[in-house]
């Protein structure tokens, strides 16, 4: 369904639901002015809130954030359908309109929002949510999710977690921090820390220099790192299993290096791919558990695959180029998004079907874009670019290529993200 179609359903009642597929998608077209406040504190708050929800809603994909230049209302104008003009948000193209309000309770900040049907003057939904007032961004994200659900009926990515690794003088140290790249907390610092995945259950798993050799490594709930496997050899690519009962992971050998699964503290590992001189590297679980992509150079270039989580033959998936990797299962389960290395040498980042082996090409010609990781629902992807200055930063876009978008996370040398729930 696209978006028109799903506005014409709003208008008479009916429960909008857009569907964020299709050639013919089009963003909602919506009003957010700046939220109101009732009392100082919450006035002090309300730049970082209006930030953080300006960011959900403008970057997810969905929504066509209007610019407040072009607004012709009172910025004082009320937030019920009584007070507003519905007029001056017709006239400047909107089809919905946001208003938020905060206030001050205790050490908490309660926010308010309201959704309205311009063409109907109607309000549509209303939320309320709190949050400490150290975090007000996380209210945001609440409030932001609330208007997401209503219109796609999916729980929205705006509270989810991402990890990621970020260059430093001495090496590289890992983060876990909000969806948006704010708010991040360190994971493993000190040294060389790389290729963090998020389980399940909010662990982070990573590879790490720390012992004096590759090893992998597992934080639970930002406490100090433990050894997950040890086994004195170059261990990378780790991965939770959907249920969080297993990891994959692939284990240097040699000229070699082979696809491990073990349980989710590292014992029972059992060894899945046996090809002597080959790199199989990178294991991505499929939605179910029962399937891995992984990256294997066995055919002459390094190229997905995808094996029964059971070990077994492995059925190459990809044809085009001469240099895949770093595949991504979709949550939804239809689509593996990877990195290629084109003809002119520059790193893009595609999706390929499972079942029809279908690729789609998601960046080009803007610098080199790699590492993509879906978020928990599917609909969008998170990965790495150096299209601004041509040091890696964090972006994310849609999973079809659209809406593509820095995170406003602090500067510095990207690396390795992975999206969590």
């Amino acid at each position: 369904m696209i978006a028109s179609t799903a506005i014409l359903l709003l208008t008479l009642g009916q429960a909008p639901i857009i569907e964020i597929s299709g050639a013919n998608f089009r963003p909602l077209p919506i009003a957010l002015p700046a939220p109101l406040t009732q009392d100082d504190g919450s006035k002090k708050l309300a730049a970082e809130f209006d930030d953080a929800l300006k960011f959900d809603l403008a970057a997810c994909g969905l929504f066509q954030l209007l610019d407040r230049k072009s607004y012709l209302a009172d910025a004082k104008e009320g937030v019920t359908a009584s007070s507003i003009n519905f007029s001056n948000w017709s006239n400047v193209g909107a089809d919905a309109l946001v208003k938020a309000q905060l206030s001050i309770d205790g050490e908490m900040v309660r926010g308010d929002l309201r959704l309205f049907t311009v063409a109907a003057g109607k309000e549509e939904l209303k939320a309320s949510e709190s949050s400490s007032k150290q975090d007000v961004r996380k209210l945001a994200h609440k409030l932001a999710n609330a208007l997401y659900k209503f219109y796609t009926r999916e729980t929205g990515p705006f509270e989810t977690k991402i990890a990621w690794a970020r260059k430093t003088p001495a090496g590289k140290d890992v983060w876990l921090s909000d969806w948006d790249g704010r708010s991040g907390v360190g994971i493993g610092i000190g040294g060389i820390n790389t290729l963090p995945t998020i389980g399940p259950d909010g662990s982070v798993a990573f590879t790490s220099f720390r012992s004096g050799k590759p090893d992998l490594f597992v934080s639970k709930n930002a406490a100090a790192p433990k050894v997950l496997v040890a086994s004195g050899r170059m261990a990378t690519g780790v991965a939770f299993s959907p249920d969080g009962r297993r990891v994959a992971y692939s284990l240097a050998d040699g000229e070699s290096a082979q696809i491990f699964v073990a349980a989710a503290d590292g014992s029972s590992p059992r060894q899945l791919t046996n090809t002597p001189f080959f790199i199989n590297t990178s294991p991505s679980w499929s939605p179910d558990g029962k399937r891995l992509a992984f990256v294997s150079n066995r055919g002459g270039t390094p190229q997905v695959y995808v094996m029964s989580s059971e070990g077994g033959e492995a059925k190459r998936l990809t044809f085009q180029g001469n240099y895949n990797q770093t595949p991504d299962w979709s949550p939804r389960g239809d689509l593996i998004a990877f990195t290629a290395r084109d003809e002119r040498n520059a790193f893009d980042l595609f999706t390929i079907a499972v079942d029809s082996g279908k690729v789609t090409r998601l960046t080009q010609d803007q610098g080199n874009n790699e590492e993509p990781s879906f978020s928990p629902n599917g609909r969008l992807i998170l990965f790495t670019s150096t299209r601004n200055g041509g040091v890696p930063r964090l972006f994310v876009m849609t999973f079809d290529g659209n809406n593509q978008v820095e995170l406003p996370a602090e500067k510095g040398s990207y690396s390795t993200p992975d999206w969590g729930p």
